[in-house]
């Protein structure tokens, strides 16, 4: 019996070194530790909790090592943020939301249920993803509820799958372009002179992995050539946006739906330009966004984002509700004037 009980929990302790592993192993040497970085956090967090009761009828030092997977696995896998409040002036109440649109048209009050978070927060700059509905429906006619809501004291510029909305004017909207593969594919950033600064807002909505991941969760290892492709498509578009974002003079925020965890490549190419992850940086918890619409209710992947420049401060960062989407909005308190 003792025998199982130490063999749970040394196993545990293997898994959750390569859960740690999945995270920091550079993707085009190990594109199969990346997955776990999407894994819903049950499936791992159920076998540690197993250890550590198997512990309990072993000595201190299988305890020990039981409660350290514990730990590991809610804080370092899990993505458990401890951020703390900047302090300065000049607040921005900045929101991105992947609306998926198209899904609110096959709902009664789809619509008006996005309006209702978006009217919940109040931001002043507002940019959406898969908002391709937004402006006309199937019967051509507008929106309303979800439109009036946007557009209520604030300058809008749309194309495509994008909103951008703000209480002061837009200026210099453009699309950049990061195309993957050779097939056309966007980002927009406007210009908005606010508190003295002009500060450059930019969203984007990247490659989904969801085909790459259902081929590997229904084929296996057979499935893997095309989740290593579709990660490599990533990795390419994210080195594009990188580069534009290098470019821009002036503070940034880009809030978008990067379909990816901060740990990841992905995530970590667009920091590596100087940016910060705004809810890493004054969020608390694990501010997941994705995945309650697969586990009733119980969203487990932070994928939404708002990076900002290290010179705006972040008083307040969290996640919206969800019922609207299956993305949960990400909404962030910014100071332009960060008190150093």
């Amino acid at each position: 019996m003792r025998f199982f009980l130490k063999a749970t929990v040394v196993l545990v302790a293997v898994a959750v070194a390569v859960l740690c592993a999945g995270q920091i192993v550079e993707p085009r040497q190990l594109p199969g530790l990346v997955l776990i970085n999407y894994v819903p956090f049950p499936a791992y967090l159920l076998p540690v909790l197993v250890a550590v009761l198997a512990s309990c009828w072993l000595g201190w030092a299988w305890r020990a090592v039981a409660c350290v997977c514990l730990a590991v696995t809610l804080t370092v896998v899990m993505g458990w943020a401890w951020g703390h409040a900047d302090e300065g002036h000049g607040r921005v109440r900045f929101m991105t939301y992947n609306v998926k649109a198209y899904l609110a048209t096959q709902r009664p009050g789809g619509f008006a249920e996005l309006a209702q978070e978006i009217t919940e927060h109040q931001p002043d700059i507002i940019v959406l993803q898969d908002a391709l509905q937004l402006s006309n429906g199937e019967d051509g006619r507008p929106m309303d509820a979800l439109s009036q809501v946007v557009r209520q004291r604030r300058e809008v510029y749309q194309v495509g799958q994008y909103v951008v909305a703000s209480r002061w004017p837009l200026q210099r909207c453009q699309v950049g372009g990061i195309p993957i593969a050779g097939r056309s594919h966007g980002f927009v950033t406007c210009q908005v002179q606010v508190h003295g600064v002009t500060l450059n807002v930019v969203t984007v909505h990247l490659l989904s992995p969801r085909d790459g991941l259902n081929a590997a969760r229904k084929e296996g290892f057979d499935g893997m050539a095309d989740w290593q492709q579709n990660m490599l498509a990533r990795l390419e578009q994210t080195g594009l946006l990188a580069e534009h974002l290098r470019l821009m003079s002036g503070p940034i925020v880009l809030g978008g739906d990067l379909n990816a965890p901060e740990a990841s490549a992905v995530v970590q190419t667009l920091l590596n330009t100087g940016l910060k992850d705004a809810f890493s940086s004054a969020g608390s918890g694990y501010g997941y966004t994705h995945g309650h619409h697969l586990l009733r209710g119980l969203s487990f992947l932070r994928i939404d984002h708002i990076l900002v420049s290290k010179d705006i401060g972040v008083s307040d960062a969290f996640a919206g509700g969800t019922v609207a989407s299956q993305h949960r909005p990400v909404i962030a308190d910014l100071l332009l004037h960060r008190q150093r």
